[in-house]
């Protein structure tokens, strides 16, 4: 996994996984966390195992919602008492020995914290979610736990760079409506109508304009490094079937 020094501390386990040091084969090699996936149930119940031992809790604690791609952050304080999960893209907790992890394979994974009043979140933010607030919807879920906003360390993980992820000609307009200044995250493909989007950079933008406290952005690419990560895009250009997701989790302990 791959740690930030920003969220070192002694009651802080945090991870950004990678594919690595896992049990499924194949496409979804090796360290599979999607239950959303058409991997073996029981293997990628057996990768989660792996994920929850290295943050020091049992499987059962590390928690994920169902992803759809929203605005919407809830508070949890225990593990969910139905096999239907909450739809959201963001959790936040107060609650200790329990971790909240999001899914992803390209979509940038956010982990937040506010040491002093022991508060964390974790965020899935596609191109979507960024768009609507899903970071402001976050840092706002963690307030009402006790969090200040100029506390809270935001931390944006491994996801599709700029340089990999081109749009077509009608995805800028959604972002340039909503403010002029988001021209900057868009530059020529090379491709008549086409650009590249940095939506790592429109996403650090937000949270420093939401007043996050600390914003880092660890520039790591999901879509050049097969090695490390899974990628939606890079499955999609192959023709592949399906594709595995890793986990970036934290927790209190």
């Amino acid at each position: 996994m791959i740690r930030s020094d920003a969220l070192d501390h002694p009651f802080l386990s945090h991870g950004f996984f990678t594919r690595q040091g896992g049990h499924s084969q194949g496409l979804y090699a090796s360290l599979n966390c999607g239950l959303g996936s058409g991997d073996d149930k029981p293997t990628v119940k057996r990768n989660r195992e792996v994920v929850a031992a290295a943050l020091g809790i049992v499987e059962p604690r590390l928690l994920s919602v169902h992803q759809v791609h929203s605005a919407t952050a809830v508070a949890v304080t225990g593990c969910w008492t139905s096999p239907e999960r909450p739809r959201a893209d963001a959790m936040v907790t107060a609650s200790p020995s329990l971790a909240i992890g999001v899914l992803t394979a390209d979509c940038g994974p956010i982990l937040f914290a506010d040491r002093k009043a022991r508060v964390i979140g974790v965020a899935h933010a596609g191109w979507k979610g960024a768009l609507s607030g899903i970071t402001a919807a976050t840092l706002e879920a963690m307030e009402t736990l006790g969090a200040s906003r100029h506390n809270i360390t935001a931390v944006i993980g491994p996801m599709i760079s700029g340089a990999a992820y081109e749009v077509g000609p009608e995805f800028p307009a959604r972002f340039i409506e909503a403010d002029a200044m988001n021209r900057r995250f868009f530059t020529p493909s090379g491709r008549a109508g086409h650009s590249r989007f940095d939506l790592a950079g429109y996403l650090e933008k937000r949270l420093r304009d939401e007043a996050a406290g600390e914003v880092i952005k660890l520039d790591l690419c999901t879509f050049t490094d097969e090695k490390k990560f899974f990628s939606y895009r890079r499955t999609t250009h192959r023709g592949q079937s399906d594709y595995g997701r890793q986990i970036s989790a934290i927790a209190l302990i």
